[in-house]
């Protein structure tokens, strides 16, 4: 009831910025998991490995503090806006020519730009719909706006049960070229942030820009290790679990499609409940429960004996994982020096990635070092290790920082 009255509360202008940002995000992610979902066949068409495939989601999280870097100064320097409707266009672009990659190479070339699209698009959206809200909503709108990342998964489920079977894995990234059509909603309907001033001149920007960061390499270092064990968290119980699924345990199209929408409703659950939470107990307090959680799922999620409690550990695992990353864009703005909004929050979270962005060639290398003398990779060894040790990892990182709930943009 408190999460509807709040969303009642919102401005048509609020609630229209809101929904701009939550859809620049899902699909966002939509196009990035996609890629997830077809590794194996991939790797058969261009007659090389699936630890070499998966070489293209490092590129892509690798790539993303680039993006980060140029949309969120372009952000800071002239607004929210108009930086955010140029990237998703360039990501939607790169999308589609991944589709008519022609070899692994090309392959590799197009997924390392899309990087740089999807890099910008997080730290450009989060800023905007902070700002746009007022401040006894942030929770409970940070949890949905980072589940746009769920839904985004669950987009991907659906287009991969509906579409790969027909046309292949390339039709699905034809289909990852329609979040393009996003910005005629953005060019109608959003206005610029209240929360971004505009600068007076060139020099002052890039002034304050300098001193902004010398007074605040601490927290900058900070946050930089708090995403990198966040994204660690989010990749390392993703993007191997669909090739798990498939190789290790089985399962056809219909099932893994299936399983992941389920557990992308846990994932959408979890980021909307605990990011409202949080506004109530604290970003950090709910942040190291969920980890918590997470830690004691790892035995249902991945060696559970029987399919049922296999979904049922998919669905709990991403309800804390997601859960915990509900809380991330609220907690970054909060944490962000007002100058650099548009710049610190999506610049340190995507320089986590790149500390991440090893995450899925790691546990392919880890899968095959478990794997029985007939060859056969133990996906499930892995994937409990790497996520055993980023859960730790999360818990002693989220515990030992600083927030500042309920702070004035």
């Amino acid at each position: 009831m408190e999460a509807l009255r709040l969303f009642r509360s919102l401005s048509r202008d609020q609630r229209n910025t809101f929904i701009a940002c939550f859809l620049g995000w899902a699909l966002d992610a939509f196009d990035f998991f996609l890629l997830t979902f077809v590794l194996a066949p991939m790797a058969h068409d261009f007659q090389t490995s699936i630890e070499k495939i998966s070489l293209a989601i490092t590129l892509t999280l690798a790539m993303r503090p680039v993006g980060a870097f140029i949309f969120g100064l372009l952000g800071d320097r002239f607004g929210r806006r108009l930086p955010l409707m140029i990237d998703i266009i360039f990501y939607s672009l790169m999308e589609l020519l991944t589709a008519f990659a022609p070899n692994y190479t090309a392959l590799l070339i197009f997924r390392a730009l899309y990087g740089i699209g999807m890099g910008g698009e997080w730290g450009l959206g989060a800023s905007l719909a902070m700002e746009s809200l007022p401040t006894r909503a942030r929770g409970l709108f940070s949890g949905i706006l980072q589940q746009g990342y769920a839904f985004g998964y669950l987009l991907a489920a659906v287009v991969y049960w509906l579409v790969f079977p027909l046309f292949g894995w390339r039709g699905l990234f034809v289909v990852g070229a329609l979040p393009a059509f996003l910005v005629i909603y953005i060019r109608a309907r959003v206005p610029e942030s209240p929360g971004w001033k505009r600068p007076i001149g060139g020099t002052q920007f890039w002034s304050n820009t300098g001193e902004t960061v010398r007074n605040h390499w601490r927290l900058f270092l900070y946050v930089i290790l708090l995403m990198t064990a966040f994204n660690a968290m989010s990749h390392g119980t993703q993007d191997m679990y669909q090739t798990f699924l498939g190789e290790q345990r089985g399962l056809g199209v219909s099932q893994k499609a299936a399983i992941g929408i389920i557990y992308s409703f846990g994932a959408i659950c979890g980021g909307t409940i605990l990011g409202h939470l949080s506004q109530r107990f604290g970003r950090r307090r709910v942040i190291v429960s969920a980890a918590i959680g997470g830690l004691l799922l790892i035995p249902l999620w991945v060696f559970s004996p029987t399919l049922s409690l296999l979904v049922i550990g998919g669905f709990g695992m991403q309800f804390m994982v997601q859960g915990a990353w509900g809380i991330v864009p609220v907690h970054l703005n909060e944490l962000s020096p007002g100058h650099l909004r548009g710049t610190f929050p999506g610049f340190a979270y995507q320089l986590g990635n790149l500390f991440a962005a090893y995450t899925a060639v790691l546990e392919a290398k880890l899968a095959v070092h478990f794997g029985d003398a007939a060859g056969h990779a133990d996906y499930a060894k892995a994937l409990a290790l790497f996520a055993a040790i980023i859960f730790i990892a999360l818990i002693i990182i989220a515990a030992a920082g600083r927030e500042e709930r309920g702070k004035e943009f």
